[in-house]
């Protein structure tokens, strides 16, 4: 058995996976942030609680460096910068492997949810804003720096969108680039739209709302923004080879507007198919440790399924 975590900026979840990927019940704690010592005496906690494990297999908000090791995690200061694995592993005694958030929902859904079947996935994220992995033949994509399926950034939002056209302003991106997708994409980039095109704050749950009431402001929004993210996840999805593209994250609670960005994505690319491509995920309520879980396996030795 493996020790899997899936951690956050407010919480710490923990489970344990057997030799299948299925996971034991969840376990739960905040997240001591701040301070490394309590960290590690959480999670301590939370392993001994489990019982013998073979190795610690973590899914977390933060980006991995493959060259050094060192993680990014700007919600956990107390682990931005460190050599996560290594301190982790003198600390347990453990063999330790970390994986960002987005990949693990990625490996979670090519293992065990929407893309089961499929040779290449990409794993997208809807959420805060957005983010993304891809798995192929059952192994993730890394890239330098571990910034492999981070689509969302780059200066490339379209600056018309919607049909009508309407302008659209760049918006400076917290990566320290103007005009990426992430300051579009996710839910507070449908918030901003709505704001740049009706001079009025609603939270994205509410738009999304009031456009499946029948609302005319907020389908204008929903249009410019199915229109803004189309284009681009067409061309990802050209240049991957990605037959599925399972969604994670909270604007994927909204299924007609996963519907009509898969419609409109079909629509714009090249391999024109019936059956649709992007859908809600389906790997369950806890991605990022059944996505641990594959991971930890993985490194033990144990085939995917």
């Amino acid at each position: 058995m493996i020790t899997c975590f899936d951690i956050g900026g407010s919480a710490i979840k923990c489970a344990v996976a057997a030799a299948d990927g299925q996971i034991s019940e969840l376990h739960r704690v905040p997240t001591p942030a701040h301070d490394f010592a309590p960290f590690t005496a959480a999670m301590q906690a939370l392993i001994a609680a489990g019982g013998p494990s073979r190795g610690i297999a973590i899914s977390i908000a933060g980006v991995i460096d493959p060259a050094d090791g060192r993680i990014k995690c700007a919600n956990i200061p107390c682990i931005d910068g460190r050599t996560l694995a290594d301190d982790l592993a003198a600390a347990f005694g453990l063999p330790v492997w970390i994986i960002n958030d987005a990949d693990s929902f990625a490996l979670a859904e090519a293992q065990a949810g929407a893309g089961r079947g499929h040779a290449s996935v990409f794993g997208l994220i809807l959420g805060t804003g957005v983010g993304g992995g891809l798995v192929i033949g059952g192994r993730l994509v890394g890239g330098p720096g571990g910034f492999a399926g981070e689509w969302g950034h780059g200066p490339v939002a379209a600056q018309l969108a919607g049909s009508p056209p309407q302008a659209i302003p760049r918006v400076a991106c917290g990566c320290g680039q103007i005009g990426c997708l992430d300051t579009v994409g996710g839910a507070r980039g449908l918030e901003r739209l709505h704001v740049t095109l009706h001079q009025q704050a609603m939270d994205s749950r509410d738009i999304i709302g009031a456009w499946q009431s029948g609302d005319a402001c907020a389908a204008r929004t929903v249009d410019c923004y199915i229109d803004l993210l189309s284009g681009p996840l067409a061309m990802l999805v050209n240049t991957v080879g990605a037959s599925i593209l399972p969604v994670g994250g909270g604007l994927a609670n909204s299924a007609p507007l996963i519907a009509r960005l898969d419609q409109a994505v079909r629509a714009a690319i090249l391999r024109k198919t019936d059956t649709p491509i992007i859908v809600p995920g389906q790997s369950g309520a806890e991605p990022g440790l059944i996505g641990a879980a594959w991971l930890g396996l993985e490194k033990l030795g144990h085939k995917y399924a």
